[in-house]
């Protein structure tokens, strides 16, 4: 009778182990990527305001271009954990350089379409005739790092396929303290202004790249895998990373929408919903690292064909979730007045920010469910039911959201709309789950 709690124990722990073991160093590399602008943004701001506009604006086209692609991670952490889990090395590798080359193409398009529109989407934003040559100049110089970019991405999904987020966090260490040591130098020491800030930040970017590079090149080398493009190995991974793309896009346009519905309340609510977007966004960093963890988790295992495995490793990364989102909402409801004062002394801001704060609390677990089951159904390849699923969280939650403003609803019922909306995926992501239908195992997902 005692055999099977211990036996369940020990499988607790060991699962355990495995996600905090991929989970905090992921934590870490994400959490580089706003570090980024961070620096750009102190370091630039001390140029001037219209600097520091320009900045904003290119920095917000430059990542949006970027992160729509965030697929290339997703998809290929997937495809490789399930050829690690086949015990195939050398096919995951090379499943993995598919994806790197898929990067390049991809990277080389976004630079040639940046590089001459670049004035026409900065007036697309209504940049003021001062930020706009400054925009300009940061978008079309910081464009030519977009290839780097991707092959980061995608490099980073080979190496969290092959259960490695250690290496991703040294070299997102690496590449913040080089794009700040850059910065200060080319921006200050060169003279060259918002100009030697794009540049600096493209230089480390290409160096995180080769860094990435180096550690592929070398796996591929150890296990002789191939380093050519292969035309069918790329096509899969783009037919792999469309239904992502759609998911991402589905995303983009709920915080899009979101934002524009908090314009049309005031210049107090969209200030108080920046503020809220941003913490929400450092939330979800804390939450997408054990998301990852899962990618890779739950590839390796169907991979093995362990489909218990799977079904037991979703299971503790639900409870995971739950009590991560449970602490997050805590800290958030506790800090709450703590928070106000870093970001706006404006009373009209706080008054908003204070209720609207607690909602994001009170769904912190709902959000901590959502992103585990977003990784379990990411790492199981599951794409085409991702996108569908945020295709119908978009239909459900657009007219509610752009209702608010003619019902006479404030912030705090918007971010209750928020909530709402993860409760739908919520619903569709567990639904899947339930049904066990992502459970395919083998190398590849048929």
């Amino acid at each position: 009778m005692t055999q099977a709690p211990a036996t369940e124990k020990r499988s607790a722990r060991r699962h355990d182990r495995e996600i905090i073991s991929l989970a905090l160093p992921a934590f870490g590399a994400l959490v580089a990527e706003p570090l980024f602008v961070m620096v750009d943004s102190a370091i630039v701001g001390h140029l001037g305001t219209p600097q520091l506009a320009g900045l904003g604006i290119a920095a917000a086209l430059l990542l949006t271009s970027v992160n729509v692609f965030v697929f290339l991670a997703y998809a290929t952490t997937a495809a490789v954990a399930r050829r690690v889990g086949a015990g195939d090395l050398r096919a995951a590798i090379r499943q993995g350089m598919d994806g790197i080359w898929l990067a390049l193409l991809l990277g080389a398009a976004l630079v040639a379409a940046a590089l001459p529109t670049a004035p026409a989407l900065v007036d697309l934003f209504g940049a003021s005739g001062t930020a706009a040559p400054y925009a300009v100049t940061y978008l079309r110089i910081s464009a030519l790092g977009i290839p780097a970019m991707l092959v980061v991405l995608a490099a980073t999904g080979v190496l969290r396929g092959l259960q490695d987020t250690r290496t991703p966090l040294y070299v997102a260490i690496g590449g913040f303290t080089a794009n700040a040591a850059l910065n200060a130098g080319l921006v200050y020491g060169a003279g060259l202004g918002i100009a030697g800030s794009a540049w600096g930040t493209v230089i480390a970017q290409c160096a995180m790249a080769a860094a990435y590079l180096t550690v592929v090149v070398r796996g591929a080398r150890r296990h002789g895998a191939s380093l050519r493009p292969d035309a069918a190995g790329i096509r899969a991974c783009a037919q792999a990373g469309a239904p992502l793309l759609i998911r991402t896009l589905s995303l983009r346009a709920i915080l899009m929408i979101a934002t524009a519905v908090a314009a049309r309340l005031g210049d107090a609510d969209v200030a108080a919903h920046q503020v809220i977007l941003t913490l929400w966004s450092l939330l979800a960093f804390a939450l997408d690292a054990i998301a990852i963890a899962g990618q890779a988790i739950i590839g390796r295992y169907l991979g093995a064909e362990d489909v218990a495995g799977a079904r037991a490793a979703c299971r503790r990364m639900v409870q995971w979730g739950i009590w991560a989102g449970v602490v997050l909402g805590l800290l958030v409801a506790v800090s709450r007045p703590l928070i106000l004062p870093i970001f706006t002394s404006d009373p009209a801001v706080h008054d908003l920010l204070l209720p609207a704060l607690l909602v994001v609390a009170v769904t912190q677990p709902v959000s901590g469910v959502v992103f585990v089951l977003d990784g379990v159904l990411m790492g199981a390849g599951d794409g085409p039911y991702l996108a569908w699923a945020m295709l119908v969280t978009l239909a459900g939650f657009a007219p509610l959201a752009l209702a608010v403003p003619s019902l006479g609803g404030g912030l705090t019922v918007l971010w209750w709309v928020m909530g709402l909306m993860m409760v739908i995926r919520l619903l569709t992501l567990a639904a899947r789950t339930r049904s066990g239908r992502w459970l395919v195992p083998g190398a590849v997902r048929a």
